[in-house]
C-alpha cells in the first residue's frame, strides 16, 4: 500500500516543487500504479484541501491505463478518514467523504459501463473501540445509502437521483496505542461479530507513532505480541485476518526500505500488507523499488513469530519508562531544530493520536518524521534511546524473537556522531554510549561530517544553511525522517 507520508528527501520527477500538493498527488497515485506496480494507494482525507474528486480525475486523465487496469478490481484506492472521537474539528470531513463514495461509484460506472466500486474500504486512525468502526459502517448503510428509499413528495430519492452504491463499506481499524496494540482482538473480534463479517477483515497496526510515544524496540515487541494475538483470533473466528503494518524507511519507523525488504518480511511473516511511504518511492533507485514491490507482491504471508507475551510485556514496560525518561532529557534540543526540517507536503495530512504536537508524558514533541529528522541531524539515532536499561537476559530473548535486532541497530548506529554528544546532558551521554556497545558498527563518515556542520549551523543561527544541511544528511541516509 503506497501512502502519502512525507519522509522523502528527493522530489518525485513529476513535481516541480519539494512540497507535493494538489494535482501532483493525483499524478502520484498514477505513478504508484503504473511505474512502481503497487496495487493499492492510500488517499488521506484528513486535513485541509482534500480532493474528493480523485477518482474522476484519475479516470479522465489516465484513460488508457485505467481502461486496462480496473480501479476497484485490479488496483485499489483506500481512504483514510478523520476519527470523530479524537479529531472533533475534522469530524464532518468524515461525513463529506462518506457522501462522496456513491458519486465516485457513478463516475467509475460511467467509465467502465459495469458495477465496480472504485472505493469500498476506509481506514479509521486511532481506533480504540470497536463501536467507532460500527458507527461508520452503520452511518454509511442507513444514512448515505439508506436515504435513497426515503420519499420526497411523490417519489423516492432513488427515483429522483438514482441508485446509491456500494451498499456497504469495509472499515479498517488503524490501531496506534500500546493498550490496543497489545490487545487488538478486543476491537477486531467485537467488530467482526457486530457487523457479521464472514470472509476477511484487514487490521492496520501503526509503527511510527508508537515508536515516538513508547520507543522503537518497545514498539517492535508490541507488534510481535499483536500479530500473534491476531493469528489466534483468526483461528477462533474462522475468517481471514489480514494485517497491515504501517512502516517507514528510517530504522526508528521500521527500516522498511527497498534494500532491506527481505529482512522486514522475515521479521513480520504474518503481515499481508506493508506501507510504501514517500522515501521508499523517491529516495532509492527505481529498479530497487520495483524489485522490492515485485518481491512483496509475490510473497505469501505465514504464521507470526512465536513470543512469550508476559516476558515481552515486562521488557516493553522497562524500555518504555527509560525511553520516555531519556526523551525528557533532550526534548529541548529536539524542539530547537524541528522548525528547520524541510516540509514535503503542502496540506496537513493525518493528525494522529495527540494532534500535530505529540505528547510523551508531559512533553510536547513534533510528528514522528520530524522527530526522527531532528535527532538524526544531531547525529543521535533515536533507536538507541532506552536501550541502556536492558540486561543480558533481555537481550538474549530479544534476539531470539527479533532476528533483525543486530542488523537494524547497525543500520541506526552508523549515523551516530559521538563528537556531537557533548551538547547533551551528561546523564544521556552515558546511556547512549552504553547502548552503542550492544553491537559492532561502522560509522557513515559522510553523514558524520554533515551532522557536525549542522551543529555549527545551529550554534551560529544560520537557519537557511541549517535546513539545507538537514536535507543533505537525509539524502545520505535515504530518508528525511
Amino acid at each position: 500500500m503506497s501512502t502519502q507520508h512525507p519522509d522523502n528527501v528527493n522530489n518525485p520527477f513529476f513535481s516541480d516543487s519539494p512540497e507535493l500538493a494538489g494535482e501532483d498527488e493525483i499524478k502520484e497515485v498514477f505513478y504508484t500504479y503504473s511505474h512502481i506496480h503497487s496495487r493499492e494507494q492510500l488517499w488521506d482525507c484528513e486535513g485541509k484541501e482534500v480532493d474528493n474528486f480523485v477518482i474522476k480525475k484519475l479516470l479522465s486523465k489516465y484513460e488508457p491505463y485505467f481502461s486496462r487496469h480496473k480501479l476497484g478490481k485490479d488496483v485499489f484506492l483506500t481512504l483514510r478518514v478523520p476519527n470523530p472521537s479524537i479529531e472533533k474539528s475534522e469530524a464532518k470531513i468524515l461525513l463529506e467523504t462518506l457522501e462522496s463514495i456513491p458519486r465516485n461509484f457513478d463516475a467509475a460506472k460511467l467509465f467502465y459501463n459495469e458495477d465496480i466500486a472504485p472505493i469500498f474500504e476506509i481506514a479509521l486512525p486511532m481506533t480504540t473501540d470497536y463501536r467507532e468502526l460500527v458507527r461508520i459502517a452503520e452511518y454509511y448503510k442507513h444514512h448515505v445509502v439508506g436515504k435513497q428509499h426515503h420519499k420526497l413528495g411523490d417519489i423516492t430519492i432513488k427515483e429522483w437521483i438514482g441508485h446509491f452504491k456500494p451498499e456497504t463499506l469495509r472499515i479498517i481499524p488503524l490501531i496506534e496505542t500500546k493498550e490496543n496494540i497489545l490487545n487488538p482482538e478486543k476491537i477486531v473480534e467485537n467488530y467482526i461479530r457486530e457487523e457479521k463479517i464472514e470472509d476477511y477483515q484487514r487490521v492496520w497496526l501503526a509503527r511510527s507513532d508508537p515508536a515516538l510515544n513508547y520507543g522503537n524496540l518497545a514498539t517492535v515487541l508490541m507488534l510481535k505480541v499483536s500479530f500473534q494475538k491476531l493469528h489466534e483470533l483468526q483461528k477462533r473466528v474462522s475468517i481471514d485476518i489480514l494485517p497491515i503494518l504501517g512502516c517507514g524507511s528510517a530504522p526508528f519507523r521500521g527500516n522498511f526500505k527497498p534494500t532491506n525488504i527481505k529482512n522486514c518480511v522475515k521479521g513480520y511473516p504474518s503481515v499481508y500488507t506493508f506501507t510504501l511511504q514517500s522515501a521508499f518511492k523517491y529516495d532509492y533507485n527505481i529498479k530497487d523499488v520495483t524489485n522490492a514491490v515485485k518481491f512483496l507482491n509475490e510473497s505469501k504471508p505465514s504464521n507470526p513469530v512465536d513470543v512469550d507475551e508476559r516476558r515481552c510485556t515486562a521488557i516493553i514496560e522497562k524500555l518504555m519508562k527509560e525511553y520516555q525518561k531519556e526523551v525528557g532529557l533532550i526534548v529541548e534540543f529536539i524542539n530547537n531544530i524541528t522548525p528547520y526540517v524541510p516540509s514535503r507536503r503542502k496540506r496537513k495530512l493525518h493528525i494522529g493520536l495527540f494532534g500535530y504536537s505529540r505528547s510523551v508524558g508531559e512533553l510536547k514533541l513534533p510528528r514522528a518524521i520530524t522527530f526522527c529528522a531532528a535527532l538524526y541531524s544531531y547525529g543521535l539515532p533515536p533507536e538507541i534511546l532506552g536501550l541502556s536499561v536492558l540486561d543480558s537476559k533481555d537481550i538474549d530473548y530479544i534476539k531470539d524473537i527479533y532476528a533483525n535486532f543486530d542488523n537494524d541497530l547497525r543500520d541506526s548506529l552508523q549515523y551516530l556522531n559521538e563528537n556531537n554528544l557533548k551538547i547533551f546532558p551528561q546523564e544521556i551521554i552515558k546511556k547512549i554510549e552504553a547502548a552503542a556497545k550492544l553491537v559492532d558498527y561502522d560509522t557513515d563518515e559522510k553523514h558524520k561530517k554533515i551532522t557536525s556542520i549542522i551543529l555549527d549551523d545551529l550554534k551560529r543561527k544560520d537557519y537557511m544553511q541549517l535546513s539545507e544541511n538537514i536535507a543533505r544528511a537525509g539524502f545520505v541516509r535515504g530518508f528525511l525522517g
